[in-house]
């Protein structure tokens, strides 16, 4: 079984900087897409920003400017830089990968989730 195991998260004021970061493992012979996305009481699950095999990236509305996503296919770690946070980021932050096995096949995989929350 694949696990993604999240690490970055806390309590941070308005203005700050957090570094996300996200690493998999397990049978996995290639990952192509990787992404965060994030949830708030209440609401539904959305995307934050992803990031394909060939680093294309796309970003939510309202981080782009602010956040940036970053890979490492060598450690097959993914990280979210975040910047200029706001109290509407708050949320549980989850990180997700696409990938294959040795058999083929896309498979999409999901963390735990890692806690932001950002005072006024």
């Amino acid at each position: 079984q694949v696990q993604l195991v999240e690490s970055g998260g806390g309590l941070v004021q308005a203005g700050g900087s957090l570094r996300l970061s996200c690493a998999a493992s397990g049978s996995i012979f290639r990952i192509d897409d990787m992404g965060w996305y994030r949830q708030a009481p209440g609401n539904q699950r959305e995307l934050v920003a992803r990031v394909t095999r060939g680093d294309n990236t796309n970003y939510a509305d309202s981080v782009k400017g602010r956040f940036t996503i970053s890979r490492d296919n060598a450690k097959n770690m993914v990280s979210l830089q975040m910047n200029s946070l706001e109290p509407e980021d708050t949320a549980v932050y989850y990180c997700n990968i696409k990938y294959f096995t040795s058999v083929g096949g896309r498979f999409d995989a999901w963390g735990q989730g890692t806690l932001v929350t950002v005072s006024s």
